[in-house]
C-alpha cells in the first residue's frame, strides 16, 4: 500500500503543478490522476489502498469540513441566513423532481427508481465546493456579502437533506418497515441535533484547550480524532434510524471555537490548511480512482441529457433562491455555477441501490443504470465545475477585505 500512496502523491502533485500552470484548478488534475492510476485506467493502485479508500476519503472530507467550520462566523451567517436555508433544499428539489419526472422516458426506470436517481444526483459536492469557498473567503472575494459563507453553509445542509431523502426512498423501495413520516421528520431533527452536538463538543474542547493549553498541532489532531468518532457515531445511529447529521456536527466544532476564541480558531485554521494539502490529494485521487468510464458510458447520450436537464432545473432553483439577498446579477450567476459540481456524494451512494438490489434478489438492471448515471455526473461536472467556479469567482466576485488574516 505504501508504494500506491507514493504513486498517488507524486502523480497528483505533478498534475496539480501542470493544471496550475494552465490556470486550471489543481483538483481537476488530481481527479484525472486518480482515474489514470485506478481500475478504470492502468490499474496500478494496490487493492489494499482501494479497500480503505472509503475511510480515507471520509477523513479527508472531515479535514476540509473542519476548515470550513473555522470560516463560519456568526456575523457572516447572519448576512445569509434566509438564502442559506432556501439553498439547502430548493435547488436539490428542483433537480431531483426533474430527474424523477424524466427518468422513465429517458432511461426506462420506474418513477421510484427515477426518484432514487434524482436523490443521488441532487447533492452538490462538498469536496469540490468547500475548499474553493474557503480560498475565496480568505482572499476576500465576495466576503462583504458573505457569498462564500452562504455556499459553505447551504451546501453542507443540502447534502444532509439529499442523503436523508435518499435513505427514505431506499427504505421504501427495499420494503423496510420504518414509517415514512418518521424518516421525513428526521431531516430537520438530524440537522438540529447535529449542529447542537457539534456546538457542545466544540465548547468542551475550547475549555479543555484553554485549561491545558496544548500546542496548536496537538489541538488539531485532537479535533480530527473527535470528528472521526462523531462520524462513526453517525453511522451507528443511522442504522437505528436516529437522526444525526454528523458532518454538520463536525463543522459546528469550528464555529463555536471561532466564536469563543478567534485567535485560537485562526491558528487551528492554519494547521488544517496545511493538513488539507495532503488530505486533498488523497480525497480527489481516490474519488477519481472510483470513476469507471465504461460504466459511465453505459448511461449513454440519454443519461448525459438527463443529467444536463437536471442541472438546468437545479440552476433555476438556485437562481430563485438568490432573490432578496442583495446580490448583483454577476454574483447570482456565480452562486448558480458554484452549486453545479458533483463528486463526493455521488461516489459514496451511487452504488448503494445496486448493492441493495443484489442483496434482496431484485433485478439489478435499474441499479446498474443509477450507478452509471452517478459516475457520468462526476465525469461531466467535477472537472468542468471546478474550473467554472475558479473562473467565475475571479470574474464575478469583488475583492473585499478578508474576514480575517489569511494563513495560507
Amino acid at each position: 500500500m505504501a508504494i500506491s500512496l507514493a504513486e498517488i502523491l507524486i502523480l497528483c502533485l505533478l498534475a496539480d503543478w501542470v493544471c496550475t500552470r494552465f490556470k486550471i484548478p489543481g483538483l481537476t488534475g488530481m481527479l484525472a490522476a486518480g482515474a489514470v492510476l485506478g481500475p478504470a485506467g492502468f490499474n496500478i493502485l494496490r487493492p489494499e489502498i482501494l479497500a480503505v479508500g472509503s475511510d480515507l476519503r471520509i477523513i479527508a472530507l472531515i479535514v476540509i469540513l473542519l476548515r470550513a467550520g473555522f470560516e463560519l462566523s456568526r456575523g457572516s451567517l447572519a448576512k445569509v441566513g434566509s438564502q442559506a436555508l432556501l439553498l439547502s433544499f430548493i435547488p436539490a428539489a428542483f433537480e431531483a423532481l426533474t430527474v424523477t419526472a424524466l427518468g422513465p422516458r429517458f432511461l426506462g426506470l420506474s418513477v421510484m427508481e427515477s426518484a432514487i436517481l434524482g436523490c443521488v444526483l441532487g447533492a452538490v459536492s462538498p469536496a469540490v465546493v468547500v475548499p474553493m469557498m474557503v480560498a475565496f473567503n480568505q482572499e476576500g472575494r465576495g466576503s462583504a456579502k458573505g457569498i462564500p459563507t452562504l455556499i459553505l453553509a447551504a451546501a453542507s445542509i443540502d447534502d444532509v437533506t439529499v442523503i436523508v431523502a435518499f435513505s427514505i426512498l431506499m427504505g421504501v423501495y427495499s420494503g423496510q418497515d420504518t414509517g415514512i413520516a418518521v424518516l421525513i421528520a428526521g431531516i430537520p431533527l438530524s440537522i438540529v441535533i447535529g449542529i447542537t452536538a457539534g456546538l457542545v463538543i466544540g465548547w468542551v474542547l475550547y475549555r479543555l484547550f484553554d485549561y491545558f493549553n496544548p500546542r496548536a498541532t496537538k489541538r488539531a489532531i485532537i479535533i480530527i480524532g473527535v470528528s472521526i468518532v462523531l462520524v462513526q457515531a453517525g453511522n451507528i445511529l443511522e442504522k437505528i434510524h436516529f437522526p444525526f447529521a454528523a458532518f454538520l456536527a463536525v463543522m459546528s466544532i469550528g464555529f463555536i471555537i471561532l466564536e469563543k476564541r478567534a485567535g485560537m480558531a485562526h491558528e487551528l485554521s492554519l494547521k488544517f490548511g496545511k493538513i488539507w494539502i495532503f488530505a486533498e490529494i488523497i480525497l480527489f485521487a481516490l474519488v477519481g480512482a472510483q470513476v469507471n468510464f465504461h460504466t459511465a458510458a453505459e448511461a449513454g447520450f440519454m443519461g448525459a441529457a438527463l443529467i444536463l436537464i437536471g442541472l438546468c432545473a437545479r440552476s433555476i432553483g438556485t437562481f430563485f433562491c438568490t432573490f432578496g439577498g442583495g446580490f448583483t446579477l454577476r454574483e447570482k450567476i456565480f452562486i448558480v455555477i458554484a452549486y453545479l459540481p458533483k463528486a463526493t456524494v455521488q461516489a459514496a451512494i451511487g452504488s448503494v441501490p445496486l448493492a441493495v438490489m443484489t442483496t434482496r434478489g431484485i433485478p439489478t438492471g435499474p441499479g446498474e443504470v443509477i450507478l452509471a448515471a452517478a459516475v457520468m455526473s462526476i465525469v461531466l461536472t467535477a472537472p468542468a465545475g471546478a474550473w467554472a467556479i475558479a473562473w467565475a469567482g475571479r470574474a464575478f466576485l469583488s475583492k473585499d477585505k478578508p474576514a480575517h488574516k489569511s494563513y495560507t
